[in-house]
């Protein structure tokens, strides 16, 4: 024990004196995870409801994809986009088949998606560049994205910021129509608000945009960063409505835990970023490529859209019947595997209480519980995470 405690502290000096203090982290070191399960160093182990911040969708090391990369190692790391490839086509081509009429740029993360698109529009709708966002919403921490960001805690003490875009009440239709002005070029919001609190767009009002947008001459962007590659129950959250997208952003799942992201416009639209206007250098490269083709292949063979289904069903009646027994808890909000509960009082003391008895989740907006689960989750996981769960919530009771 010994040994392992000072390998613990080894790394911990180590960050202390060589790595930017930005995160705050746990004190504990991981060493290695499988499924919804991940082990520190000192042989804890920890059951995780929120694995790699939503990213970790098929859980942690997740055969296929570590098969896929293994094999792509192999062949070709990296090369420049001035070139081609079978995987980044390959990759291109599922996405494309699984969402809608669309050709794909390849980048490294959600917020270099959202950069992406966000110069996309400005480009295609020139000389209109303001672009109207949701209030509460998160679209990443580079410069553009969080100007485009609806929470102004993340912007403090980097003024000014990027110029062009207004903020309007999450579903408040009337309130978007009454910032469209000349100089506006799109609007873009999250289906479903993940860092805001998980909380779904109101009934009817992606359409009501999708309708102004047309109305308008304005591109529908949709951030599904968190939401996409089947974390709702359906491959992309849009799909739940009858609306299709101009412009789509995603990442944290899309290449089961390795870095990737990806903006998907519609090929008259994404004709404007021509040669030279737009670049990642690692963007689509071949191991994440051949990662994400891995990631839809185990979505499809292990039919993990009807289980993101089935872990919401299952989280839904556990949090409806605690709710019942515990006034701590003011709203449940679930979609697919994508779960929020509103409480009453802070959260961060149910997260330590929960930390404390090894099960791994999350808390945002100060009063609400995220979890955003492996679809691999298997039952018996679950029950003992609602123990947990249960315990932790009639002791705060």
């Amino acid at each position: 024990m010994t040994a392992t405690l000072s390998a613990t502290q080894e790394v911990l000096d180590l960050f202390a004196k060589y790595v930017t203090p930005n995160y705050t982290r746990r004190a504990a070191v991981l060493a290695r995870g499988e499924g919804s399960e991940v082990w520190d160093v000192e042989g804890n182990r920890y059951l995780d409801l929120f694995p790699g911040w939503g990213c970790n969708l098929l859980g942690h090391c997740p055969p296929r994809v570590v098969e896929a990369v293994r094999e792509q190692a192999g062949k070709l790391i990296h090369i420049p986009n001035t070139w081609y490839t079978e995987p980044q086509g390959r990759f291109a081509q599922l996405l494309v088949e699984r969402s809608y009429p669309s050709t794909a740029f390849f980048c490294n993360s959600g917020a270099e998606a959202n950069e992406a698109a966000i110069k996309l529009v400005r480009a295609h709708q020139a000389p209109r560049y303001k672009i109207l966002t949701a209030l509460g919403s998160f679209h990443g921490r580079t410069f553009a994205a969080v100007s485009a960001t609806g929470q102004p805690k993340y912007q403090q003490g980097f003024g000014p910021i990027v110029p062009g875009f207004k903020h309007f009440p999450f579903g408040d239709i009337d309130a978007v129509r009454r910032l469209v002005d000349d100089e506006t070029a799109a609007i873009m919001v999250e289906p479903i608000q993940g860092e805001g609190g998980v909380r779904p767009a109101p009934e009817g009002f992606l359409e009501d945009l999708r309708q102004l947008c047309d109305d308008k001459k304005l591109l529908l962007m949709l951030d599904e960063v968190q939401t996409g590659m089947g974390r709702t129950g359906e491959w992309f959250a849009f799909q739940h409505t009858k609306i299709t997208p101009d412009v789509m952003t995603l990442a944290k799942a899309l290449a089961g835990g390795i870095a990737c992201g990806a903006m998907l416009a519609k090929p008259e639209i994404a004709r404007s970023l021509k040669p030279g206007m737009h670049a990642a250098t690692f963007g689509g490269n071949p191991v994440a490529c051949a990662a994400g083709i891995a990631t839809i292949e185990t979505i499809e063979a292990d039919d993990l859209l009807a289980s993101a289904r089935r872990i919401g069903g299952t989280f839904m009646h556990f949090f409806a019947r605690l709710q019942k027994n515990s006034s701590l808890i003011k709203d449940v909000r679930v979609v697919g595997a994508m779960i929020g509960v509103e409480l009453n009082v802070p959260v961060g003391p149910l997260v330590e209480a929960c930390l404390d008895k090894r099960l791994l989740v999350n808390g945002t907006q100060d009063t609400v519980l995220r979890l955003l689960p492996s679809l691999e989750l298997r039952d018996e996981q679950m029950q003992e995470a609602f123990a947990v769960l249960e315990e932790v919530f009639h002791a705060a009771s």
